[in-house]
């Protein structure tokens, strides 16, 4: 059957900026919005690369809705198409103006959005490629009369982009089958000159109009900073988090396990957050964007499931908790924040172990995937450890020159520029061997020529008989430095890499000119982020404050307060607060409960209990004496194993017998004893006479009972040096504590 095609309306037919007010409620275009939108409108294929928070989407909303038919949006993802379609509605007091085709509809529903469309009010339908292949879809779609085709996020269309899907590259096939007349319009925020060039010929854009903004958000911040060691890693990210007082931002985690584990960590000191991963139902992942969306949580953790299509334009910060895998991945969730306008801070934390996850799991790839993963791992590297103005690095990736000078200290490296050296001789070099090996080796290979390595290729080459072999190694540089100079030598467009031919090294013209005339060049060497990352594993858990300068004077009044309070309670004065708890307060000077029960070893309901004196005490000193509190206040460790101390407690209410509760989390019965101590001294009762009378006599529990309540430390290897002669052991006297420390100190 042939599609009915939808009768072309001219730009010249129609009032846009009256359209756009009165559809959208702006009085103005943004940049080229209108000119797009004419291109559309006048029967052109076009593209337009826009980064995120541009304006994509109205250039293909605006031009749907004052044409006749329905405009097929294509999107790769469902959560992209419902935000975009309950946008479009919110707009119009007609809901089926917009609708979307997807896996996510039953029958039923499929069945009213078809009857919408066939009534002919529908004027956006969103699918994904995967309904769009399907042959029962495109006859359906041959009935309606279509004003355009809309490919949105083009670059899943190119091998060579950050999310590439095989199916994008049937599109051009299926749009011959429903009508070879059909107009395209190809939107996307990344696009690389190599992936734009994909785009274009894979789509079979007819001459198009071209549409490139700029790359450059001139509102963001960006900056990289070293993870030396798990511990302190999260400790600056909680004080950058704390110091953004409530404002809206995301953290991007490599897995699954990361965004549950950095969620609960920032809950536990005051951060209002949650996880998003595409492990959790459908359901939880729509609650919690909401939550992010409303304002009722700051900080959403998410994997990159997280983010596309997302109409949020507040916020204010974008942190990677792990290396991202490309540079277009970066980019475009970096460009989630300040889509305001306004300020928005881009931290991304680097290791090198994390550069060896990301190739682990590149190894699992087919071989072409592979390659070209590992050079676009390669660039996202090579970014972070430049000593260049983040921004003329960036735009200089997706072929945009780039004016330094500009970037006013809104990356790291211009506020802390590192000093320059003259590189004139070892450019000439480098620039000597590229072209004595006819522009055919990548950079390692070049890097090798030029230090004189001779190895087993470069013998089978016969290059260790080039003049330029060895030339390099009278200036007694490390890799380090040749392998900056050839990244170096890249932005200033002295050469380029050529990746189709996975990374070759070319002579640009200026390349080309510099060897006839050599000048003089300085420039800066890429930071060396040394491998201190020291993390085992994904378990935040074991994160801990390290200490600042304990007050002897405070720690003193604080002991002398706690005998006061242990006698007024009636309790021994360890019972209060033990010494670690005391050390901790007098060092970082909690002044409210919330701040207390930050302390290790308290809890809020212990904090409320004993705490009201101890945070008079401490608030009058810090007035008395001028104290400056430290900025990054002890940062509240989420217990590691929390799931094994959930475990514990409930099976105690359920009176499970103690052996199985152990045997059930593989713990040996003396670490079931230390995590139930740790239980009861953060302030939690375990009721455990149900077991109690099977390890321990009656009787000896009283004794047990009345040392601890003689006892000035409560230190239990005390305990057993005086209990052992009446043959009480060791493992009794854990027990028996634990039932004191419940029911006396909490």
């Amino acid at each position: 059957m042939a599609t009915k095609a939808a009768p072309k309306k001219g730009a010249t037919k129609v009032n846009l900026k009256s359209e756009l007010k009165n559809r959208f409620g702006f009085a103005s275009f943004k940049d080229e919005q209108q000119q797009i939108i004419q291109s559309i409108l006048g029967g052109t294929d076009t593209f337009v690369i826009m980064p995120t928070g541009g304006g994509k989407s109205l250039c293909y909303q605006l031009p749907a809705l004052v044409s006749e038919g329905v405009a097929l949006v294509i999107s790769p993802l469902i959560a992209l198409m419902k935000n975009q379609v309950d946008l479009v509605r919110s707009y119009s007091n007609d809901d089926s103006i917009a609708h979307f085709m997807n896996s996510s509809l039953n029958k039923g529903q499929l069945k009213e959005v078809k009857e919408d469309l066939m009534k002919g009010g529908t004027k956006l339908l969103y699918v994904a490629p995967e309904t769009l292949t399907k042959a029962a879809n495109v006859e359906f779609l041959k009935t309606l009369p279509i004003s355009f085709i809309a490919v949105d996020e083009a670059h899943c269309i190119s091998e060579w982009g950050h999310d590439f899907r095989p199916e994008y590259r049937k599109i051009r096939q299926i749009v011959e089958e429903i009508d070879p007349s059909l107009n395209i319009i190809a939107l996307t925020a990344t696009a690389t000159p190599k992936v734009q060039d994909d785009i274009q010929k894979n789509l079979e854009l007819k001459k198009p109009n071209i549409f490139i903004s700029s790359f450059n958000r001139t509102n963001l911040h960006y900056s990289i900073v070293p993870k030396k060691g798990q511990e302190k890693t999260i400790r600056h990210m909680v004080k950058f988090i704390k110091g953004m007082k409530g404002k809206s931002g995301i953290i991007y985690t490599l897995n699954r396990k990361s965004t549950e584990d950095l969620a609960t960590l920032l809950e536990a000191n005051g951060v209002k957050a949650v996880a998003y991963h595409a492990g959790l139902d459908a359901k939880t992942r729509a609650k919690r964007q909401d939550l992010f969306l409303m304002g009722d949580v700051d900080v959403i953790v998410a994997t990159i499931a997280f983010g596309m299509g997302i109409d949020k334009p507040d916020i204010r910060f974008v942190i990677h908790y792990n290396l991202p895998k490309s540079i277009e991945n970066y980019y475009q969730e970096t460009g989630r924040a300040g889509r305001d306008g306004l300020e928005g801070k881009c931290v991304l934390y680097f290791s090198n172990k994390d550069l060896q996850k990301l190739e682990h799991l590149m190894r699992q790839k087919p071989l072409s995937e592979r390659e070209m993963g590992t050079q676009l791992i390669d660039e996202m590297v090579a970014y972070s450890e430049s000593s260049n103005c983040r921004r003329k690095v960036l735009l200089h990736y997706f072929g945009e020159e780039y004016d330094d000078s500009a970037c006013n200290e809104k990356c790291d490296n211009c506020q802390n520029p590192k000093e320059k050296i003259d590189v004139k001789d070892t450019v000439f070099c480098v620039l000597t061997a590229i072209k004595q090996l006819k522009e055919k080796f990548a950079v390692t290979y070049v890097v090798d020529i030029v230090l004189g390595r001779n190895n087993s290729q470069i013998q089978s080459f016969k290059h260790d008989q080039l003049k330029c072999f060895s030339n390099g190694a009278e200036f007694e540089m490390d890799d380090h430095f040749w392998f900056s100079l050839v990244r170096q030598m890249m932005i200033e467009g002295l050469i380029q890499k050529d990746i189709e031919e996975y990374g070759v090294l070319k002579l640009t013209k200026t390349g080309k000119d510099f060897l006839k005339k050599p000048y003089t060049l300085k420039l800066a060497l890429n930071h060396k982020f040394e491998d201190t990352d020291d993390e085992g594993g994904e378990d935040y858990a074991e994160a801990k404050s390290e200490p600042s300068a304990l007050d002897p004077e405070l720690l003193q009044d604080l002991m002398d307060l706690r005998k006061k309070v242990a006698t007024e309670k009636g309790v021994q004065p360890w019972v209060v607060f033990d010494e670690n708890s005391l050390n901790e307060m007098a060092t970082m000077y909690p002044t409210s409960v919330e701040e207390l029960s930050k302390i290790s070893g308290v809890s809020e309901g212990k904090a409320r209990k004993y705490g009201r004196k101890f945070l008079a005490h401490i608030d009058d000193y810090v007035d008395a004496n001028n104290v400056v509190k430290p900025e990054d206040f002890v940062m509240k460790s989420v217990v590691n194993k929390s799931g094994k101390k959930v475990y514990i407690i409930q099976s105690i209410d359920k009176k499970i017998p103690l052996e199985d509760i152990a045997s059930g989390k593989s713990m040996k019965m003396d670490e079931l004893f230390q995590e139930m101590e740790t239980i009861v001294q953060s302030g939690t009762k375990l009721d455990i006479d149900y077991t109690l009378e099977d390890f321990v006599d009656e009787y000896d529990v009283e004794d047990i009972f009345e040392y601890f309540n003689d006892s000035d430390s409560g230190d239990i290897d005390e305990a057993f040096d005086t209990l052992q002669e009446n043959d009480i052991s060791l493992e009794q006297i854990q027990l028996v504590r634990i039932k004191y420390l419940s029911e006396v100190a909490n």
